[in-house]
């Protein structure tokens, strides 16, 4: 139960209209007196009165709108809710009540009157009710209610009752029903999708109602993840729902104890029956499709949970046993050996795939260490181009240029270098494209290294493309009789050869950055690499504001000095001054007016101040005035404070801030990120690293051969196989399935049993406290009603007592309720001496009174006076307090199984102790 301010719980605090709220009369405050202290005989006897004679409303309700039978569910009293119930008191919103409290025995009361109640094709008593006198609003039904508050016995009692949850329609549905909502209330429309969300994310309700509890709570946290991104109001609860989602899916997890388990867990295809399930310690390789999976909806945790990063580590490291036991330096010594045995490990698999050497290079370790050892030979590559190799070696060995011209000149064939460089170009965009040809371009695009990939082979595409332009214009200007080998820094600025090295360069930086991702792998620098990709998004995020920020002072800087730059620039081309000091050359003009001759130039000015690179020396510029220069440095500062002081700090913390929370969870970051290198080397297909993967192999050659045989001679056989590959398919999806749900069964049980016990282990809380009070005071109304029943006098209980009894704060609900107002319900009451006097006086006071006076002239009677009561009632009280904690384990009221759902006995265990004190 959920406390707000005054001690009301939420559902308590909403306070219903005053038209429900009639002047109660003192029979009707006596009535809801008695209920809300659990005297059940009192009670009953006050319900008779009022069927036979009708004196009060028996559907009375408190000043907050609480009805007898909403305070006996708070009480969670089953004696006075069935003995309500048996009278025919109104329901109303009674059920929704019980689920808040997780009364599941009133719950199973409630739910049995109203099938015996409820007529065909009316609503039930809870949807009956109108939306201005209800607590609950209208989208709150049963089982959505059950869900919020992730009770097991109650989601479980109603989903074998019938109830179901809609899926709530799309956030862009565009039909009727959503239009209409959203026209009507758009809040109430989307607090209701919100509602539903709940419910659903609830994994209570997803190990109940799902056949693969782990694949629902991954597209339901995915599909919240799309929610949050969409409605931005409701983000922060969106994004709490879906960490709900993944934590039930890895908790799941925690209960997985054998690798058979684990790896049917991992390995099961949902609607794909073409792979077998694996056998335990069999031999083949695993699919991990469940796994492959958690990945593509970013499943975090589950990725890095450490018993799926154990089984990883095992087939990543099964080629190399004992690899992890060696101390660094043996490690790194492995590593080169397999990793220089590249090439014929390659030869080796083109020529013969099935020997041991191909076996081996399909190994994911062996795989990874021969393509990041391709990777390297080709990042030496182009340092060798890089640093002109050819031109240092004298152009012997590596090539030389026509009539002994540099390879440097325009149009230069490549050397010897570039052409095993177009050769790694070229394997490495034949892995991008059956990369992308297996993915699909919507799953390819989403890993930002696929981009990167892609952009550097596109500058690699590039630069070859220029370099046979300028080979081609080069030829046609030697055919036409032109000057084609001028020097350098006479050629055209946009020349293809120039354009050409620029795009080279580019895709050089992008190629020797992958080494980052290469090095994810290890425990040190991996962290640091996720750390990194945090924080360039941060810095593009930040130069959207930047650019911004650098255009609009660019505009205003430009159209202020663009004159004076013109005039320094004349300066520059004529050598001379437009100033009266005469004429003369000045070497600085034709570095200053390209400061603000143009927008562009601006920004690259702007840009560059923030770095400290500009002065203001930069103002003064050729017949410049004062205000003018004045007011362009008085520009130019404000840009200052703007950019380096604001948004510079500004990157700096949001840097800081991205750090933070990326160290916060860098272990489950960095499993995540090296789960993905890892599950990219477990596919089949890629063997070969580059360049060695565009020769075409036999293997290649056979395919082609059975698919052109299948698709021109085979159909007749090829229909007669694929009837029996149905067949044989089919059989194994069955078997799959069957060990899978059983499995996901066993998950569930366990993770529903530790859920309970971890309930039932958690410390004492108010509601316990209330509902032992709950449980004296209906204990002493019996044990009154008894005592009455045996002819003893109870006039005197409490009567003229100063205080009454129970505690001030009992005594201050009494009050409130007895006087019309109460502003915080709940809890239990003790009697007051005015209800007990009027109860006394109404239903046995003459005989009550006889005995009195019988006892009183006796002397030494058994109650003899008022105190000798009070002894004797405190005395039961406490042996009913001992009694009941040494019979609490045998004599449990609540359920003690988890999937039990029985009501509650209606023999409580204080009945025997009240017999036996009697």
């Amino acid at each position: 139960m959920r406390h707000s301010i005054h001690g009301m719980t939420e559902e308590e605090n909403v306070v219903r209209p005053h038209q429900e709220m009639a002047v109660l009369s003192l029979e009707e405050k006596k009535y809801l007196l008695g209920v809300e202290r659990g005297d059940v005989a009192g009670t009953r006897r006050v319900l008779q009165r009022a069927r036979d004679t009708a004196h009060i409303n028996v559907d009375c309700v408190d000043p907050l709108g609480r009805s007898a039978l909403l305070m006996a569910i708070d009480n969670e009293n089953l004696e006075m809710v069935e003995l309500l119930l048996e009278f025919g008191v109104e329901t109303r919103d009674a059920l929704l009540h019980a689920i808040s409290e997780e009364f599941v025995e009133a719950v199973e009361a409630l739910l049995d009157h109203e099938e015996r109640t409820r007529k065909p094709g009316e609503p039930n008593s809870w949807e009956a009710l109108p939306p201005e006198t209800a607590t609950f609003t209208a989208d709150i039904s049963p089982l959505i209610l059950a869900a919020h508050r992730d009770s097991y016995e109650i989601i479980k009692l109603l989903l074998d009752r019938g109830a179901a949850l809609p899926v709530p329609h799309d956030v862009r549905c565009g039909c009727d029903e959503c239009v209409r909502s959203r026209r009507e209330d758009s809040l109430r429309h989307s607090r209701s999708r919100i509602n539903a969300y709940r419910a659903l994310a609830s994994p209570s309700l997803i190990a109940l109602s799902s056949k693969d509890p782990i694949l629902t709570a991954f597209e339901l946290s995915w599909e919240l993840r799309r929610l949050s991104a969409l409605e931005h109001e409701f983000k922060t609860e969106y994004q709490e729902l879906r960490a709900q989602c993944q934590e039930f899916a890895t908790a799941l997890l925690d209960h997985t104890r054998t690798s058979h388990e684990l790896q049917v867990l991992l390995n099961h295809e949902t609607g794909s029956p073409q792979v077998p399930l694996p056998e335990p310690g069999a031999p083949e390789r695993m699919r991990l499709s469940r796994l492959k999976l958690a990945i593509k909806l970013r499943q975090k945790k589950f990725v890095a949970h450490p018993n799926v990063q154990q089984l990883l580590a095992s087939i990543w490291y099964e080629s190399v046993p004992g690899f992890r036991r060696k101390n660094m330096l043996l490690q790194a010594a492995e590593m080169v050996r397999i990793g220089a045995m590249f090439p014929l490990y390659s030869l080796a698999y083109i020529v013969a795939p099935h020997s041991a050497a191909g076996r081996t290079l399909r190994k994911p370790f062996i795989k990874f260490l021969c393509h990041s050892a391709s990777y390297f030979m080709f990042l030496f590559l182009l340092i060798l181009a890089s640093q002109r190799i050819e031109t240092a070696a004298g152009g012997l060995l590596w090539g030389a240029a026509p009539h002994g011209e540099p390879l440097s000149r325009r149009g230069a064939p490549p050397s010897l270098v570039e052409w095993l460089i177009l050769a790694w170009v070229s394997g490495l965009i034949w892995s991008e494209v059956k990369q992308l040809w297996d993915m699909g371009l919507r799953e390819y695009v989403h890993d930002m290294w696929n981009v990167i990939d892609f952009v550097t082979n596109s500058l690699y595409v590039a630069t070859v493309a220029l370099r046979i332009v300028s080979h081609f214009q080069v030829r046609r200007e030697m055919s036409a009789g032109m000057q084609w080998n001028q020097p350098r820094e006479k050629w055209d600025a946009w020349d293809p050869m120039l354009l050409s090295e620029g795009l080279f360069s580019a895709a050089n930086i992008f190629s020797s950055l992958k080494l980052v991702y290469i090095f994810s792998v290890n425990p040190h620098l991996g962290p640091l690499q996720v750390s990194l990709s945090r924080m360039v998004l941060d810095i593009l995020k930040f130069f959207v504001l930047d650019i911004l920020v650098i255009f609009a002072f660019s505009c205003g800087l430009n159209q202020l000095l663009w004159y004076y730059a013109d005039m320094e620039k004349k300066r520059c081309t004529t050598g001379t001054s437009l100033t009266a000091n005469g004429t003369f050359p000045d070497p600085d003009a034709c570095i200053v007016w390209r400061r603000f001759a143009n927008l562009f130039e601006t920004m690259q000015t702007l840009f560059w101040a923030a770095f400290g690179l500009v002065d203001l020396d930069s103002f003064e510029l050729d017949g410049i005035k004062i205000f003018t220069r004045f007011w362009g440095m008085l520009m130019f500062g404000t840009y200052a404070v703007i950019n380096v002081i604001v948004l510079l700090n500004l990157l700096i913390a949001m840097m800081n801030h991205s750090y933070q929370l990326i160290s916060e969870r860098a272990d489950v970051e960095w499993k995540f990120a090296r789960s993905k290198l890892w599950i990219s080397y477990f596919e089949e297909g890629g063997t070969v690293p580059p360049p060695f993967n565009v020769i075409p192999s036999p293997k290649s050659a056979l395919y082609a051969w059975r698919w052109l045989q299948r698709r021109l001679c085979g159909h007749a056989r090829a229909k007669r196989e694929h009837m029996r590959t149905i067949r044989r398919k089919a059989k194994q999806a069955n078997e799959r399935d069957f060990r899978y749900q059983a499995i996901m069964r066993n998950l569930v049980r366990r993770y529903v049993t530790v859920q309970q016990r971890r309930a039932e282990c958690g410390g004492v809380t108010e509601d316990d406290v209330n509902e032992i009070k709950q449980d004296v005071s209906a204990f002493r109304c019996e044990l009154v009603e008894i005592l009455r029943n045996s002819g003893m006098n109870t006039s005197t209980v409490n009567a003229g007592a100063p205080g009454g009894g129970g505690g001030k704060k009992n005594r201050q609900k009494e009050r409130r309720l007895m006087k019309g107002f109460n502003i915080a319900p709940g809890g239990s009451l003790a009697p007051v001496d005015e209800f007990l006097a009027s109860l006394h006086h109404e239903h046995g006071g003459s005989h009550g009174a006889a005995h009195h006076a019988s006892l009183q002239a006796g002397g030494g009677g058994v109650l003899g006076g008022r105190a000798t009561y009070r002894g004797a009632v405190a005395a039961c009280v406490t042996v009913y307090l001992i009694v009941e904690r040494v019979l609490a384990p045998q004599h449990d009221q609540r359920p003690s199984h988890v999937f039990s759902c029985s009501p509650r006995s209606a023999t409580r265990p204080r009945r025997r102790i009240i017999d036996y004190i009697l």
